[in-house]
């Protein structure tokens, strides 16, 4: 499990989530600034005014080399034709249309220098910073957005703290002196045998049968077996060595094609269908049929049981007894507090153990729920915008 330098419920945490919340709240500050700058003018006056800012100035772009100097005349006739036509197509109740104005009449010169251009960009800087209002306001909301994100997930995180040390703290209270033999010997000795039973049928059933139990049982939820790959069972099904075993078919596939040409009809179609296959055959085992240890809580041992039931018969039905008395084992103990005992064995260090007998634990779920709750706090203050 991990530390609380790990996941940060310490005092440098704890500082850095404060700081995050006051960074949110600067944030909106930021917004509601922004929005009021461009709410002082209008949303549809600052667009208008920021196109026609980014058309006058590519036109600055555009005609500054040509227009100047000893440039071609041709060119500088057109950008002043242009230019006037820009002015002449603007609304007279543009914000700031006097600056466009006073552009053109100092463009509509017999000569123009890069510096006569430079003095029109200077002339344009109070359009340029109202037209960027709509930008800055954007960022500005990108900026809370983007805040607003960072204190989620860090919420989130400490919620998965505040689960793990209340995991940890109740495993820490289990009695570690349980006698949890009374869950472990039936799960070991219905896993050994079912392990058993699947060796005897790689070793002694034909694959086609195998395959053809193991695409039924891949349908179950909770056997989780791949379902075989369809060109090697459409193999095994249709071809004479599917009689085989699957452990046969795997010293088959190791041959070589003179070798393999002694024992089957058609070695390359053996090739391609066992031999590309190999990984999945050689994994095939009972893992799926088996219960785990430390056993899952009641109820979902009581389903997996009854799902399992119906695909042991198939497989291994000597083994179905063995997998009742795994299915009534929440019934006939006290499971709960033996499987707590058998997980806390299984998962916790020495160093949990004496963090949960010390307070430590204790201590630090209630400072990641304080931390969580901050967060919470801030973001219903500061909602989505």
């Amino acid at each position: 499990m991990t530390s609380t330098s790990d996941t940060g419920t310490g005092t440098g945490a704890r500082r850095d989530d404060e700081d995050l919340v006051a960074t949110l709240a600067s944030a909106e500050e930021e917004v509601e600034a922004a929005e009021a700058a461009v709410a002082e003018f209008g949303e549809a006056d600052l667009e208008q005014l920021a196109a026609a800012h980014d058309e006058f100035t590519d036109l600055l772009v555009r005609y500054e080399e040509p227009a100047t100097g000893d440039g071609d005349f041709q060119q500088f006739i057109e950008f002043q034709e242009k230019v006037a036509g820009f002015v002449d197509r603007l609304d007279e109740g543009l914000l700031l249309y006097e600056v466009f104005e006073e552009c053109d009449e100092y463009l509509q010169q017999r000569r123009l220098t890069e510096g006569d251009f430079a003095h029109v960009r200077e002339q344009l800087a109070p359009v340029a910073d109202l037209a960027a209002r709509l930008q800055e306001r954007d960022e500005a909301r990108d900026a809370y957005r983007s805040t607003r994100t960072r204190v989620r997930q860090r919420r989130r995180k400490l919620a998965d703290r505040v689960a793990e040390l209340e995991h940890l703290r109740d495993l820490g209270a289990a009695d570690l002196d349980a006698p949890t033999e009374r869950l472990r010997d039936p799960i070991e000795s219905y896993n050994e045998q079912v392990r058993e039973a699947f060796r005897r049928l790689r070793r002694e059933t034909a694959a086609r049968d195998v395959l053809a139990t193991l695409a039924d049982l891949s349908a179950i939820p909770m056997v989780p077996y791949e379902a075989p790959p369809d060109d090697l069972h459409a193999y095994v099904r249709d071809h004479e060595a599917g009689a085989e075993s699957v452990g046969q078919l795997l010293e088959y596939a190791d041959y070589s094609r003179s070798k393999l040409a002694h024992y089957v009809a058609d070695p390359d179609a053996l090739k391609r269908a066992v031999a590309t296959r190999r990984t999945y055959l050689r994994r095939l085992d009972a893992g799926p049929l088996t219960v785990d240890w430390p056993p899952p809580e009641a109820g979902v041992l009581r389903y997996r049981c009854r799902e399992l039931i119906g695909a042991v018969n198939r497989v291994a039905p000597d083994t179905v007894a063995a997998l009742r008395a795994v299915r009534q084992l929440p019934r006939e103990t006290d499971y709960e507090r033996l499987r707590t005992a058998a997980v806390a064995r299984a998962e916790l260090s020495p160093e949990e153990r004496e963090r949960v007998r010390s307070g430590a634990v204790e201590a630090e779920l209630e400072r990641a729920r304080e931390q969580r709750a901050r967060l919470g706090e801030a973001l219903e203050t500061h909602p989505s915008r």
